[in-house]
C-alpha cells in the first residue's frame, strides 16, 4: 500500500497493533518530558552577580525563590524545539479544519506588525503621538466597508463571538430607540455555529431554530412562519456551515425586514466570497469579519483575534465607542457617547482593539490588491470543490448535488458496516501526518467530516492529502478495523480520553503523590 504523510507500515509489533513501538523518539521526532521532569534543580544556565544592595527598602515585598528547574542554553533550545514537534502546524502540512480557515500566514504581515510604532504602542499614549496607527486603522476601516458594501464599521471587537455580541447589542439598542424593546426573539438556523445561539442568549434573547431543507439551506417557509412582531433579528451564516451559499439570501433579507427585524450575518466564512459578493448588497444589517480567518492573521493559539463588525445605515448610529473621526488636528478617537456617537450603546473593550491584527490585515489587503482578494475567494472555492470531486467516489458527500463553496462536507454513510467511526477515521489521519478535519459538525449531518483546504494550498498538497484519505478509506472498507480503533500509533501520545481531558484538564504540574517537590535554589 502506498504511504502518504508518514510511513504507516513500519516493522510489525503485535503489541502495538501491527505498528512499531519505539523508545525515545520516532525518526526525527524526539520524546520530551515536561521541563519540571528534566531535573537540573541545582543548576542554572545563567551566572548573575550578587545584587549590590539588599531589599531592605522594599518593606518585605520580595518574591520567594521559585521552584524552577535550571537548564543550559542548548538544553533550553532543544526542549522547546522538541515540544514544537509535538503539535501539528500549518507550516508542516495542510490543516483541513472546516469553518476555521487555517491557512498560511505570509511572513510579510508578521514583519509589518512588528514595526516600531505599531508593536510598541501604548493605549494611553497621547493621540498626537499615534497618528500613524490611527491612519492605518482608518484605511483598514475604509477597505472593510468597501469590500462589504456597508457604511460603518466597529473595529474594537476581538473575535467572532465578540463581534456577534457587538452586532446584537447594536440591534437591541436600535429596537429600544424605536420603541420596539419588546422584540425578544432571535431566529437561528439549525446548522449555525454554536456561538450564534449562545451570544443571542447572553444578550437576553430567546432563541428559536429555523429548519433546514434537504439540500442544506434555510427553509424559507419555516422562516416566514416564525417571523413576527416579537422577532428582533435572524442570524444566518453565508456561506453556511454546510459549505453552501444560501441561494435565497435576498429573499431571507426581504422577509426579515418586512417583519421589522434585522439581519445579522455571521461572517466567519467571508473568505469564500470576499471580492466577489458584498453583503450589503444582500440586505445584511450587521456582520462580523474574522480578520484572523479572511485576512490571514494567525488563528486560534496564534492570536489574539479580531472581529470588526460592519453595520448598515440603520445600525450605524449605535456602533460602540471608540469612534475614529477626522478633525482639524488630525485623527481622533471619540471615547464617550456624545456628538455623532450620542447613541453608541457603550464599548466592547477597554481600548481600541487589537492593533497587531489591524496591521496584519491591512498588509494582507495591500499586498493582494482588489484582484488578489477576489482570487482568494475563487481559489478557496476551487480547492474545496477539487477535494470534493477527488473523494466523492470513496466517501459520501453530505450534499452531493452541485458545487460547494469553501469547504467540502462528508457524512459517515460510506463507513456503514465497516466498524469504523468518524472519530476512528480522524485518529488514523494522524498516523498519516495530517491533522484531522472538523468532526461531527455541523450537527445536522450524521458523522460529519468537514474539510476546508483554504486558498493557500497547491494542487500537489491537495493530491497528497486526498491520496492519504483514499488509502485510509480503502483500508476501512477492507475490514482492517484495528488499524483505526487503536490509532494513532505513530503520534507522540496515543488515543486520549478527550472528554476527561476537557472536563478535568491538568493545567499545572504537580509532583507525583509520595514525592517531595524540589527545593528552590538557595540564595547566594
Amino acid at each position: 500500500m502506498q504511504t502518504i504523510g508518514r510511513p504507516t507500515r513500519p516493522d510489525s509489533d503485535a503489541a502495538a497493533g501491527g505498528f512499531a513501538s519505539l523508545t525515545g523518539g520516532r525518526g526525527l521526532v524526539q520524546s520530551e518530558p515536561l521541563i519540571f521532569e528534566l531535573g537540573g534543580w541545582n543548576k542554572t544556565g545563567v551566572d548573575l552577580e550578587p545584587p549590590a544592595q539588599d531589599a531592605a527598602d522594599l518593606d518585605g515585598l520580595t518574591r520567594d525563590e521559585l521552584a524552577l528547574p535550571g537548564l543550559s542554553e542548548p538544553e533550553t533550545m532543544r526542549h522547546y524545539v522538541r515540544l514544537s514537534q509535538l503539535n501539528h502546524a500549518i507550516d508542516l502540512a495542510l490543516y483541513p479544519l472546516g469553518s476555521c480557515t487555517m491557512k498560511h500566514n505570509p511572513r510579510l504581515n508578521e514583519k509589518a506588525a512588528r514595526m516600531a510604532g505599531f508593536a510598541d504602542l501604548h493605549p494611553l499614549q497621547p493621540v498626537s503621538t499615534t497618528q500613524g496607527a490611527l491612519a492605518l486603522m482608518d484605511r483598514l476601516a475604509h477597505w472593510l466597508k468597501t469590500l462589504t458594501g456597508m457604511p460603518a464599521v466597529a473595529l474594537s471587537p476581538k473575535a467572532g463571538a465578540h463581534g456577534e455580541l457587538c452586532g446584537l447589542l447594536c440591534i437591541k439598542a436600535a429596537h429600544e430607540a424605536a420603541g420596539q424593546g419588546h422584540r425578544k426573539v432571535v431566529l437561528v438556523p439549525t446548522s449555525a455555529h454554536g456561538t450564534n445561539p449562545a451570544t443571542a442568549a447572553f444578550v437576553g434573547y430567546t432563541v428559536t431554530e429555523i429548519a433546514q431543507t434537504a439540500d442544506g439551506r434555510v427553509d424559507l417557509a419555516d422562516l416566514e412562519a416564525k417571523l413576527g412582531p416579537d422577532v428582533a433579528a435572524i442570524m444566518v451564516t453565508n456561506p453556511n456551515t454546510c459549505g453552501l451559499f444560501e441561494r435565497d439570501i435576498v429573499e431571507i433579507s426581504r422577509l426579515t425586514h418586512a417583519a421589522g427585524a434585522y439581519f445579522y450575518c455571521d461572517g466567519a466564512n467571508f473568505n469564500a466570497i470576499v471580492g466577489r459578493v458584498k453583503p450589503g448588497d444582500l440586505g445584511v444589517d450587521a456582520m462580523h469579519i474574522n480578520l484572523h480567518k479572511t485576512f490571514s492573521t494567525p488563528h486560534g493559539g496564534g492570536g489574539p483575534g479580531a472581529g470588526p463588525v460592519v453595520l448598515s445605515q440603520a445600525l450605524a448610529p449605535f456602533a460602540p465607542a471608540p469612534w475614529l473621526v477626522s478633525g482639524p488636528e488630525g485623527l481622533a478617537l471619540v471615547e464617550e457617547a456624545r456628538g455623532e456617537a450620542a447613541q453608541a450603546f457603550g464599548r466592547m473593550c477597554a481600548f481600541q482593539g487589537q492593533m497587531g491584527m489591524f496591521v496584519r490585515a491591512y498588509a494582507y489587503m495591500r499586498s493582494h490588491g482588489a484582484d488578489g482578494l477576489r482570487q482568494v475567494a475563487e481559489d478557496a472555492v476551487l480547492n474545496a470543490n477539487y477535494i470534493k470531486a477527488r473523494l466523492s467516489d470513496v466517501m459520501s458527500p453530505a450534499f452531493p448535488e452541485g458545487p460547494c463553496m469553501h469547504e467540502a462536507l462528508f457524512d459517515d454513510a460510506w463507513l456503514e458496516g465497516t466498524g469504523v467511526t468518524t472519530l476512528d477515521f480522524a485518529k488514523a489521519m494522524i498516523d498519516e501526518g495530517f491533522h484531522p478535519m472538523t468532526m461531527y459538525f455541523p450537527l445536522v449531518v450524521h458523522g460529519a467530516m468537514l474539510i476546508e483546504p483554504t486558498e493557500t494550498e497547491s494542487r500537489r498538497e491537495l493530491d497528497r492529502f486526498c491520496e492519504a484519505l483514499r488509502a485510509l478509506a480503502a483500508t476501512a472498507k477492507l475490514g482492517e478495523v484495528e488499524r483505526f480503533k487503536g490509532a494513532p500509533f505513530l503520534a507522540p501520545l496515543r488515543r486520549l480520553d478527550e472528554t476527561l481531558a476537557a472536563r478535568k484538564p491538568k493545567l499545572a504540574w504537580r509532583p507525583e503523590p509520595g514525592t517531595v517537590a524540589p527545593a528552590p535554589l538557595a540564595a547566594e
